[in-house]
């Protein structure tokens, strides 16, 4: 099963049929002290500090994946609201913290809304062009016009 995430508070082109639960993942990175000097001495000749960059990619990566586990525990299909932290823990060590809202998640479907009355009107003739060659909404803004899903209540 695999889980979808989103930073939006809504899972485009799926709509939202259950809140479950705040979930979240965290890990707490200290700084190799090598990779540290190195930092140190390329700090002083500017540039990207790539052994830096790497640790957080390396962070998120692994927060994330605990957050994912804790949503399928859940039976989510999809994490919504998702968000970084990040905190200083001691000298040289922090904390990367990601979070959401679990969710179940149903795709939209693709076929035309309903009448919801039932009733065709065939004899209601507008003689202005500009209906009739109106261009068709693409999925994405059918799924615009849908009530969004707040995950904070």
């Amino acid at each position: 099963m695999t889980v979808q995430l989103s930073n939006l508070e809504h899972l485009p082109n799926y709509q939202i049929t259950e809140r479950l639960d705040v979930v979240y993942g965290s890990t707490v990175r200290s700084k190799h002290v090598g990779k540290d000097l190195f930092a140190g001495l390329k700090n002083i000749v500017g540039g990207e500090l790539t052994a830096y960059t790497e640790l957080l990619e390396e962070s998120r990566q692994e927060a994330i994946d605990r957050m994912v586990v804790k949503a399928e525990a859940l039976g989510a299909d999809a994490v919504v609201g998702l968000r970084f932290s990040t905190s200083s823990i001691a000298q040289g060590a922090s904390e990367l913290f990601v979070y959401g809202t679990a969710v179940k998640a149903v795709p939209l479907s693709q076929q035309p809304p309903s009448n919801p009355s039932g009733h065709t009107d065939f004899n209601n003739h507008n003689n202005d062009q500009s209906h009739s060659q109106a261009a068709p909404q693409s999925p994405s803004t059918a799924a615009d016009d849908l009530p969004r899903f707040n995950p904070f209540g």
